[in-house]
């Protein structure tokens, strides 16, 4: 999942630009409704809201906007009703891809979805056709500048983390969805500064691109992707080489 995952790593250094847009601010209240709707509204009690809250606290979400959305999703206020809907297919090269939307119309969604696949030479597969080639874990990055190796590891295998893998410029911290909470705690009180928290769907194999064009076709659609308004996250099982990323990237 090593390929995969340095693309996490390029995507969230590309948040500053999302969020100038809006399109991550409308994410996150989108999922900080929908958790609040599915688990109430106190994140004391509710893991995956206190999730969201973190995350959007992190990306500098206001704190007001923060209640507003938690009370929208426990029907404190009025406002629009999401769902939560997936949809898998393939992106060239037989690359599954996972798309985690949040949609008040379903049927809009899943034609912008197909849309994509069809316009950029993927497919949409049926339901469950990719979905067991991903699995979902917390993922935490760390700027190396804030951590060596021996104090990250210590204080977040003390804290249940399954793995920390080298992502060049930072480390990235591997739990299972539950122990996300506490490992960032535990990071927190080390004092080792996280630039990223969430729960993402990742792969449990990959497909090498090693050539140029294939790599940046398939992160055509990736990006085509993550531009719908209502997809959430984007998950896909890629593995590419550090001089291919390096060339496609310019």
């Amino acid at each position: 999942m090593s390929g995969h995952s340095k693309w996490h790593s390029i995507k969230h250094k590309k948040g500053a630009a999302d969020a100038k847009r809006g399109k991550l601010f409308a994410v996150l209240i989108r999922q900080i409704e929908i958790a609040a709707r599915s688990g109430g509204g106190d994140p004391a009690s509710n893991a995956t809201l206190r999730s969201m809250v973190q995350k959007a606290r992190d990306n500098s979400l206001p704190v007001d906007t923060i209640q507003r959305a938690i009370k929208r999703g426990t029907g404190e206020e009025e406002g629009v009703v999401y769902e939560q809907v997936s949809y898998e297919g393939y992106a060239p090269s037989g690359v599954a891809v996972l798309v985690e939307c949040l949609t008040p119309n379903r049927n809009r969604t899943g034609a912008d979805v197909k849309n994509v696949f069809t316009r950029l030479g993927g497919s949409l597969a049926e339901p469950g056709a990719v979905a067991w080639q991903f699995e979902r874990k917390g993922v935490l990055l760390v700027d190396k500048p804030g951590a060596t190796e021996d104090d990250l590891m210590l204080a977040a295998l003390d804290a249940g983390a399954e793995d920390i893998t080298d992502q060049g410029d930072s480390w990235q911290v591997t739990t299972g969805p539950t122990d996300l909470h506490r490992v960032r705690e535990a990071l927190d009180g080390a004092g080792i500064p996280i630039t990223s928290a969430e729960l993402l769907m990742l792969p449990t194999t990959t497909v090498p691109l090693t050539d140029e064009s294939d790599a940046r076709t398939v992160l055509r659609v990736i990006d085509a992707l993550e531009d719908l308004d209502d997809v959430q996250n984007v998950n896909a099982n890629f593995d590419i080489p550090d001089d291919v990323l390096q060339a496609v990237m310019v």
